[in-house]
C-alpha cells in the first residue's frame, strides 16, 4: 500500500516539476527583465524544499557554479510553513510507538523553528528536562527521492546531448547533493554525530564547549529529542558580555574547538551560521544542528592550510603548488602558469587582504569573491576541487564574519591564540 502511495504522490511530484518548469521555461524564452540567475532562483523557491536545498548548494559551492549563480543564491529562502501539530503529534507516536503522553509532560504547540526538511518543538519530558524536538516534515523523504532522481536523469541526458556544458559532471553533483540530504533525513545518524562529537570534546578534555544531549528513548528516524539550550547566537555581542567578560576569548574558543575537530574528530560540523553557535548563560558554548557534517583527510587539510599560509604572505608558487595538491585531476598540471594567473589576479586586483572598513553583515565579502576568483583560475588550469573544499571555505568566511562583530582587533591568521593552522 506505501509503495502504491509513495508511486503515485511521486508522479504527482513529477507532475508539478514538470509544470513549474514549463511557466519558467516561457519567461526564459519570451526575455523576462529577470536575469537567468534570479529566474532559476524564483523557480527553486516555488518548486519547494528540494530545490531551496540546491539552491543552498549552489550559494555554498563556488567550486562548482558560476560566480553569478553562487551570488543570486545567497538569497536563496530555508523557510517554510509550519505543518499542523496534530501531524506533529502523529509522526511523533508513529516513530516512538506510544502516545505523547508517555514520552513528554508537554509540548508546545507553536514551533521554535520550521525549516526545508524539520520542524522544531520545545517541551519537557516526564522526568522534568527541557527539550526540544525536531519532527521530520511529512513526505520529505519520498519528495526529495523523487526530485533528485528526476534530477539526476535529467543531468545525464544534458552530459550526453551537450557534453561541452558539462564543464563538472552534473550528474556527479546531483549524487552528492543526493547524499548529503538524505542523511539529514536519517536522524539517528545526527543522534550518532551529537554523541561523536560530545566524546571528542571529552577526549580533548574540552571543558567550554557542549553539545545538546540526546534522549535515544525519545528519538527515531524522523524524531529527535535533544536537551534544550538556552543562550543567545555568536552574533548577539550585547547579551554575550551578560553571559561573559571576554566575548573575544569565546569566538577563539569556538573557533579552536572546530579546527580541532579537522584533524581529532571523524568530522567537522559544516554549517556554523550564527543560529548553529550559541553563547549559553553559563558562558559555555553550544554547537548544535549536525545534520551536516563533513570528512577531510589529513593530507588534504595540510594542503588548505599552505594554501592559507601562502595567501596570506603573498606566496603564489606556494598558492598553486596548495591548490593543485587540494584539487582533482586527470591531467598534468603547470604550476608555473597556475602561479603566473594567480599572480595576475592578485595585480589586477591591488590587494592581498580585503578592506572589511565599508562591509555590511549582510553583505558578500570580498574575500568570499576573491576565493571564487582563485578557485576560478584554477578550475581554468585544469583543477576540480572537491566538495569539503567548498565547504571548508563557506565555515571560514561565517568565522570571519564572527570575528569582525566580537573581535575586530582580532587576525585569525596570525594570532598565536589560534590553532588554525597547526
Amino acid at each position: 500500500m506505501n509503495l502504491v502511495s509513495n508511486s503515485v504522490k511521486g508522479t504527482l511530484r513529477i507532475g508539478k516539476t514538470a509544470s513549474v518548469l514549463a511557466k519558467n521555461g516561457l519567461r526564459f524564452l519570451l526575455k523576462d527583465k529577470v536575469s537567468n540567475p534570479q529566474l532559476l532562483r524564483n523557480m527553486f523557491e516555488e518548486l519547494g524544499a528540494t530545490y531551496i536545498k540546491l539552491g543552498q548548494f549552489i550559494a555554498s559551492s563556488p567550486t562548482f557554479f558560476p560566480k553569478e549563480y553562487v551570488e543570486e543564491f545567497q538569497h536563496c529562502l530555508d523557510r517554510t510553513p509550519p505543518f499542523e501539530f496534530s501531524i506533529v503529534k502523529k509522526i511523533i507516536e508513529e516513530e516512538l510507538g506510544k502516545p505523547l503522553n508517555e514520552v513528554y509532560r508537554n509540548v508546545d504547540i507553536k514551533p521554535l523553528a520550521s525549516a526545508s526538511i524539520a520542524q522544531v518543538h520545545s517541551a519537557t519530558l516526564l522526568s522534568g528536562e527541557d527539550v526540544v524536538i525536531k519532527v521530520q516534515k511529512p513526505g520529505v523523504e519520498n519528495t526529495l527521492l523523487t526530485d533528485l532522481n528526476f534530477l539526476y536523469v535529467s543531468a545525464k541526458v544534458i552530459e550526453y546531448i551537450a557534453p561541452k556544458l558539462s564543464w563538472t559532471s552534473l550528474s556527479g553533483v546531483v549524487e552528492e547533493i543526493q547524499k548529503t540530504m538524505m542523511e539529514e533525513c536519517d536522524f539517528f545518524k545526527e543522534a550518532r554525530n551529537l554523541e561523536t562529537f560530545a566524546e571528542f570534546l571529552k577526549a580533548t578534555d574540552n571543558d567550554d564547549v557542549v553539545v545538546p544531549k540526546v534522549y535515544p528513548e525519545a528519538s527515531g528516524r524522523r524524531v529527535l529529542t535533544m536537551e534544550r539550550f538556552h543562550g543567545v547566537s555568536l552574533t548577539d555581542l550585547d547579551t554575550i558580555r551578560k553571559y561573559c567578560d571576554d566575548p573575544e576569548k569565546t569566538l577563539i574558543t569556538a573557533m579552536n574547538t572546530w579546527f580541532s575537530s579537522l584533524t581529532q574528530c571523524e568530522f567537522f560540523h559544516a554549517d556554523v551560521h550564527a543560529g548553529n553557535l550559541m553563547v549559553l548563560e553559563n558562558g559555555k558554548i553550544g554547537f548544535i544542528d549536525f545534520g551536516i557534517v563533513g570528512r577531510i583527510n589529513p593530507g588534504t587539510w595540510e594542503a588548505v592550510s599552505d594554501f592559507i599560509s601562502s595567501i596570506m604572505i603573498g606566496h603564489f608558487d606556494g598558492m598553486a603548488d596548495a591548490m593543485i595538491r587540494i584539487g582533482i585531476t586527470e591531467q598534468s598540471i603547470n604550476t608555473e602558469s597556475l602561479s603566473r594567473d594567480l599572480k595576475g589576479l592578485f595585480n589586477k586586483l591591488d590587494v592581498m587582504v580585503p578592506d572589511y572598513s565599508s562591509m555590511s553583515a549582510n553583505q558578500d565579502d570580498d574575500i568570499n569573491g576573491l576565493l571564487m576568483e582563485m578557485v576560478r583560475v584554477g578550475e581554468e588550469n585544469g583543477l576540480h576541487f572537491p566538495r569539503e573544499f567548498a565547504l571548508l571555505l563557506k565555515q571560514f568566511l561565517y568565522f570571519d564574519r564572527y570575528v569582525h562583530i566580537l573581535a575586530p582587533e582580532l587576525d585569525m591568521f596570525v594570532d598565536d591564540r589560534l590553532n588554525m593552522l597547526h
